[in-house]
């Protein structure tokens, strides 16, 4: 028999829009299989207050600690600046001391004469002279000794009478502005005039010093006096010294040279006189004496030797006198522009002009060369002086070699230190290894007498040709020396 079901009165709204679970899903075949969960809420960043950023940064102790940080910072930096600057101050150093205008200037010396025409009427001699002052300008010239100036019949008492052949007297002084004008002194040599001794009574010191301050007004530098005799030398010098006292300051101070005047003596000192320092600035000694034949080159390196010996914190003003070849006077152009005093060289000495191998249309001379280099170098100027003894036998390998041996020395200021190497023979020698070893190793090719050495160098390599002069920069490494 059938089983009767009955069911309940909700029952055919199982799949209808009534109530229940089937009716819910069959409400929409489109819903999702999958009901995702409900997405969290979003949080957004928001800034921290001061409070919030004080509680992550550790609190106000942190700020504390971050200024007390930089404190010490700074603190340390002030005490390592300290130390550095007590350092420098504590160091000990060279001091300069101070150098006058005629220890710092190279001089010239030349003679109006020689620009005299060719009919000998001295018409524009001295403007000859004046055209040529930027010349020596260029070349690094300061000072300029007029030579020949008075007529050699003029007393001493009477200096204002120049010989007419040269100019006139205006003429003269128009010259002396423009040299003043142009950066030259001028100082007038007064070793042409007639020395009578008979003159030199206390009453004639008058007309001699109105006579110097003749000059000096004018514009003059100062005087050279010759020490033919060191007596009337000597009360010259006493005369002259109250007018040239009188003008000027210190920083254009007027001097008085005296230019020694003495045979030469194979063996001995060129410099016999003996004249009172405190009256003279300067005194003018020649570096190769006059003689009557050429010295050969044993000759020059024994009386050069000679002054090197005699350089005790003097300071003289060099010159040559003496008859030199060329090759000769290129290597003694060297020693005078790099040995302490004041180099004087005369008129045409510098015009000799040397090649530029790197750039042979500008060609230089070595006179320009070496003064731009002495102008620019302290240790040329304030250094101290060391010779330096060379073995002839270490550096030509024989005892019994009969060459000439090369001279050195040092020119050192600080740590900043010149080598001088000078060969006056006529044979090429090596520096050796044992005499080195108490010098830098290394140092830097400042000039030569061929103007052909440039950059570094080490000093066991270098090989001194005949006749030539090098002057190198050597770089300190060691310590002790």
């Amino acid at each position: 028999m059938p089983l009767k079901v009955e069911a309940h009165s909700g029952y055919s709204n199982l799949i209808g829009s009534g109530p229940g679970l089937a009716g819910s899903l069959g409400a929409s075949e489109t819903l999702p299989l999958l009901i995702p969960e409900d997405e969290p809420e979003r949080h957004y960043l928001k800034p921290l207050s001061r409070e919030e950023l004080e509680v992550v940064a550790g609190g106000p102790g942190w700020k504390k600690f971050r200024s007390r940080l930089v404190l010490l910072f700074w603190l340390a930096w002030l005490t390592v600046l300290g130390i550095a600057i007590t350092t420098v101050v504590l160091t000990p150093r060279p001091v300069s001391g101070h150098l006058h205008w005629w220890q710092k200037a190279v001089f010239y010396r030349i003679q109006p004469a020689l620009f005299l025409d060719a009919e000998g009427t001295g018409s524009g001699a001295i403007s000859r002279v004046s055209e040529r002052l930027p010349y020596l300008k260029s070349l690094g010239v300061g000072v300029m000794i007029l030579e020949g100036l008075f007529r050699p019949d003029v007393s001493i008492l009477n200096l204002t009478q120049i010989d007419q052949r040269l100019g006139t007297l205006p003429e003269f002084h128009q010259f002396i502005t423009d040299s003043n004008k142009a950066g030259l002194k001028v100082i007038l040599d007064l070793c042409s005039v007639n020395n009578n001794k008979t003159e030199l009574s206390s009453n004639a010191s008058d007309y001699y010093q109105e006579s110097l301050r003749y000059w000096l007004e004018q514009g003059v530098s100062g005087f050279e006096i010759c020490s033919a005799d060191t007596a009337f030398t000597e009360k010259t010098l006493k005369w002259s010294r109250e007018p040239v006292n009188e003008f000027g300051t210190d920083d254009n101070k007027r001097i008085i040279m005296v230019k020694e005047i003495s045979d030469y003596v194979p063996g001995s000192n060129a410099s016999n006189s003996a004249i009172n320092s405190s009256l003279v600035e300067l005194v003018s000694r020649s570096l190769i004496p006059p003689s009557l034949n050429p010295l050969s080159a044993p000759e020059v390196a024994e009386v050069i030797e000679s002054h090197l010996k005699t350089l005790h914190g003097e300071w003289p003003s060099w010159r040559v006198d003496g008859p030199l070849a060329w090759k000769q006077w290129k290597v003694v152009m060297v020693l005078m522009m790099t040995l302490p005093g004041t180099p004087a060289i005369r008129y045409g000495e510098e015009i000799n002009e040397v090649p530029n191998p790197h750039n042979p249309k500008n060609s230089t001379t070595l006179f320009r060369s070496l003064s731009r280099i002495r102008s620019h170098e302290e240790a040329l100027l304030y250094g101290t002086f060391t010779s330096l003894t060379l073995n002839t036998s270490l550096i030509f390998g024989s005892t019994n070699s009969t060459a000439t041996p090369p001279l050195a020395f040092l020119r050192s200021w600080g740590c900043v230190h010149f080598l001088v190497l000078v060969n006056l023979g006529s044979e090429s020698c090596a520096l050796n290894c044992t005499w080195t070893m108490s010098l830098p190793e290394s140092g830097l090719f400042v000039t030569s007498t061929g103007l052909n050495r440039f950059g570094p160098v080490t000093l066991q390599s270098i090989k001194l040709q005949p006749y030539e002069a090098i002057v190198i920069k050597l770089f300190e490494t060691n310590p002790n020396f």
